[in-house]
């Protein structure tokens, strides 16, 4: 479907259906009246590759990680109470090997 915006400003713009047939799109016609919207055709097909990641990812996220609560809490309260350091280089040295290891 086409559709074409006519005004002169985004406030006063229309939307106006340029696939309508020749009866609705005569000249004298109201045109005033909301256009239907046509109905969706997309369509999403996975390869094997993507089907089996997504199921990797949903057993993954099935079992849920395992929480080491005395972590959680010594960074909970080291948040609280503002001695929590922030080590930028740590953070790119892991993001590194997980790009590597993503490469497989």
């Amino acid at each position: 479907m086409t559709t074409k915006i006519d005004g002169p400003s985004p406030s006063a713009a229309r939307v106006v259906d340029t696939t309508a047939t020749a009866a609705t799109a005569r000249a004298g016609t109201d045109r005033n009246q909301p256009v239907g919207a046509a109905p969706a055709a997309d369509s999403v097909r996975l390869t094997g590759e993507a089907t089996g990641l997504q199921a990797a990812v949903e057993n993954q996220l099935g079992r849920g990680a395992p929480l080491d609560m005395a972590r959680v809490n010594a960074v909970k309260a080291a948040l609280a109470d503002g001695s929590y350091q922030v080590n930028p280089q740590e953070i790119a040295n892991r993001l590194v090997a997980l790009e590597r290891q993503m490469k497989g």
